[in-house]
């Protein structure tokens, strides 16, 4: 009775931990939409890079400058400009989906290995949480200065919990107020900095507009990354990445 009762116990909770990937769970091959430095999709399949962890498009970096930079969104841009219009043959590597209903898995870009191309050009950090496969890789582009290892970072896995304790990673000597400026987020709720008051935002249309705080809608636009907004410090900044004043 009881090992029948532990059955239909496991047999009730199996659907809420495994998500079910497609029955063919070998290869899956096609043009990708580059969501991320290391998030994919190809056709309806959504595809999360493994062995490496790439900055989130709204996390914020420091250039060799010391300027504030938003080094995720360089890192999914390099990545559409490297792969656009080339064949991925992504090889699934676990058997269920992560908790975001993405497969995990190795893409070659016609037939390259991409997360080694990412981690060697300092888009993306190796994964050592799951993986060491990349860490030589790593270790190129930090001495290199390639990528977001030109200025000053700090490891994706630590932004994404604000964890005020991480390391400063990257060549550039860090400003007094690093810590602030690289936990904050370029598409939260509120301003990374007192400078950076400038809002960007996605419209219907799919054009990127930006208001600054003198435009007529400024109050009414809700900044979450989920809409597509995001804070610029300067009309330049704004303007370069593709965004124009609204006109109202």
């Amino acid at each position: 009775m009881f090992m029948r009762l532990r059955f239909a116990m496991f047999a009730v909770l199996l659907p809420v931990l495994l998500v079910p990937i497609p029955a063919q769970a070998a290869d899956i091959t096609g043009t990708a939409k580059v969501r991320e430095g290391d998030n994919v999709q190809i056709g309806n399949t959504r595809i999360r890079l493994g062995g490496i962890d790439a900055p989130s498009v709204d996390q914020l970096c420091l250039n060799n400058s010391g300027e504030r930079w938003t080094c995720g969104v360089a890192a999914r841009d390099e990545l559409i400009k490297h792969a656009d219009n080339k064949t991925w043959t992504c090889h699934v590597r676990q058997a269920a989906a992560d908790r975001r209903g993405r497969i995990v898995a190795r893409c070659e870009v016609d037939g390259e290995d991409i997360q080694k191309w990412l981690v060697k050009n300092g888009w993306a950090l190796s994964y050592v949480r799951v993986s060491h496969d990349y860490d030589d890789d790593e270790k190129a582009a930090r001495e290199a200065k390639a990528g977001m290892w030109q200025g000053a970072f700090i490891a994706p896995w630590d932004w994404r919990v604000r964890n005020k304790k991480t390391a400063i990673l990257g060549a550039a000597k860090p400003p007094e107020n690093a810590h602030a400026i690289l936990l904050a987020s370029a598409s939260g709720s509120v301003a990374p900095s007192p400078d950076c008051t400038i809002k960007g935002n996605v419209n219907h249309a799919g054009e990127c507009i930006y208001h600054t705080p003198k435009s007529r809608w400024y109050a009414k636009i809700e900044m979450k990354i989920s809409k597509g907004t995001r804070w610029f410090c300067s009309v330049d900044e704004a303007e370069a990445a593709g965004c124009r004043e609204t006109r109202r």
